[in-house]
């Protein structure tokens, strides 16, 4: 497997004096398959075997991320990511020209690290002769001058000031969030070294938004190796397991599914399916089409607001925005600031409630602003839901603008009844509601647009008395 940025063959005729470090003499490594390295572990050279055979999923991998600086890769359970690790760890700590080169390989905690890694960074490591395994530290020191350090992430700060030219994180989502921000990715700044994040899908937490970031960026690998397509698992094997597991279960650790453990989950398996898609991209504004706004309002509680454009038979969201405690003028001047061409503005039915103290409901304050509101027809709240389940397959969401707004519905759900053993008729009402009601408004209340064929309304409205004072 070639290494982007390092060579894959390099020959030095001359064998190095003994006072030098040994150096790596290897005339051709292609892969880790029965890898032979000649090595100047002594003036004679000796062969060396990496006793690992990768499946072709896995030397896939090592190749693909041989092109990358960051990656990540989601696999399912037993898929062998481990083995994976340790062993690209392992080449590339053989293969660097650097001086003193340091790798690492993290786990959740370090007896996770000893308990999982270290059993097989000995049998691959022991085949170098020269090596020197240090059991009580998790280290491995190769003759060539370079280090393989097994990590835990439960205590970051003991980790400061270490460098790294790689890094290997696993089963990420249950490291703290900041592991990799404030310790190892300053630890890989000054040799510009690489990183990789593997492990199981464990809900919307920071791997979530690791893979979300690698998702359609070029410059990252991103990998989902689901447990149906690999076919490292029998289908007798995988039979079984659904017969012992829930069906969130079974969907989280073997089919990688982010929404699987969010019980309840009411537009999870939607959103999963236009993630999938590649619905969940890049989505621009379009000049030539207005924009529709959804919004569900509050005073005390947050406002939230989707911004839309038909396109076709398609719908664009291209923007979300949520504030708590902001007054209408404060809304006005957001939509403002965005300088967007506006279609219609929609609002449910409560706007028209008039205030106690003024005396003028908020479609009579947004007009005096500016906004003419379109209420939203009232519907039943499972109504509501089933609109907007509906409507999913037909949007594309931009990532980046909508990313809170994304993950409030991925978040909405029913509340489990453990006495009843079901789920609630009402979702719960949380930070999630105020994002998921809006969008309930917009896929109640949307319309498709094209030729006009009644007049919008059939009675002109006219509030001036002429006999008022």
């Amino acid at each position: 497997m070639p290494c982007a940025g390092r060579a894959a063959k390099f020959y030095d005729p001359d064998p190095p004096p003994p006072a030098k470090r040994p150096a790596i003499l290897s005339s051709d490594i292609t892969g880790l398959r029965n890898a032979h390295i000649e090595a100047a572990m002594s003036p004679k050279l000796q062969n060396i075997v990496i006793p690992y055979a990768p499946r072709p999923l896995q030397r896939e991998l090592h190749d693909a991320m041989d092109a990358k600086r960051w990656g990540v890769v989601v696999c399912h359970r037993r898929f062998g990511k481990t083995v994976w690790a340790i062993n690209h760890i392992l080449r590339d700590a053989i293969m660097s020209k650097k001086a003193h080169p340091r790798y690492a390989y993290m786990a959740p905690t370090y007896r996770q690290a000893k308990n999982v890694a270290w059993d097989y960074l000995k049998p691959f490591a022991g085949a170098i002769p020269g090596v020197k395994l240090h059991e009580t530290e998790l280290r491995c020191d190769l003759p060539t001058g370079g280090r393989i350090s097994l990590l835990g992430a439960e205590n970051p700060d003991s980790l400061r000031g270490i460098y790294l030219d790689g890094c290997v994180m696993d089963e990420v989502a249950q490291m703290p969030e900041n592991v990799f921000p404030e310790v190892i990715r300053p630890a890989l700044s000054a040799r510009k070294g690489w990183a990789v994040f593997v492990g199981t899908p464990k809900g919307q937490n920071a791997f979530y938004g690791i893979y979300e970031q690698a998702s359609g960026n070029e410059d990252w690998l991103c990998v989902v190796n689901r447990a149906s397509e690999t076919g490292v698992l029998d289908d007798v094997e995988l039979t079984a397991a659904k017969q012992t597991m829930t069906e969130d279960q079974y969907q989280q650790e073997f089919e990688c599914s982010w929404n699987a453990n969010i019980p309840g989950a009411i537009y999870g398996k939607e959103l999963e399916a236009a993630q999938s898609a590649g619905r969940i991209c890049n989505v621009p504004y379009d000049p030539a089409h207005k924009v529709d706004t959804w919004w569900d309002l509050g005073v005390g509680d947050s406002t939230a607001i989707w911004f839309t454009q038909g396109v076709g038979r398609a719908v664009h969201v291209i923007d979300f925005y949520e504030a708590r405690n902001e007054g209408l003028p404060h809304y006005c001047e957001i939509l403002n600031q965005r300088k967007y061409l506006y279609g219609t503005h929609n609002a449910p039915h409560d706007i028209e409630v008039r205030e106690l103290g003024s005396g003028k409901s908020r479609k009579e304050v947004a007009w005096d602003l500016g906004l003419n509101f379109r209420v939203v027809p009232r519907l039943p709240i499972e109504d509501g839901i089933h609109a907007g389940q509906m409507l999913i397959p037909r949007l594309w969401f931009d990532r980046d603008r909508c990313n809170n707004g994304l993950e409030a519905l991925r978040q909405y759900h029913r509340a489990y009844n453990e006495r009843t053993r079901s789920f609630r008729a009402s979702p719960v009402h949380d930070w999630t509601s105020h994002a998921s009601d809006a969008f309930r408004y917009f896929a109640v209340g949307y319309r498709e647009s094209g030729p006009m064929l009644k007049a919008p309304q059939r009675q002109a409205v006219m509030d001036y008395d002429p006999f008022a004072a």
